[in-house]
């Protein structure tokens, strides 16, 4: 039970990651790469390591993604993938 559970957080991991990549606008691009880390961090505690988890909840997906996202709006490329259209 515990290995479906694992390979379904990792198949989201996935899906997330294309997400990422494939959407025109950064910032909700930026959000897509956000819930990859943090579902990494799931899969971390389902896989028994906390310490690793604790470690990528908060620098993977906290403190970079707020970064990323504050750099996004500041630099006003929120709108970027909207020109090439």
């Amino acid at each position: 039970m515990l290995e479906l559970l694992v390979m379904l957080v990792c198949g989201c991991i996935l899906i997330s990651g294309v997400l990422a990549v494939r959407l025109p606008n950064l910032m909700t691009a930026m959000v897509s790469s956000g819930l990859a880390s943090l579902l990494a961090a799931v899969s971390y505690v389902l896989l028994a390591a906390p310490d690793v988890a604790m470690a990528e909840a908060a620098i993977g997906s906290g403190l970079a993604t707020l970064i990323f996202l504050y750099a996004i709006r500041r630099t006003g490329g929120a709108d970027a993938g909207r020109e090439k259209e």
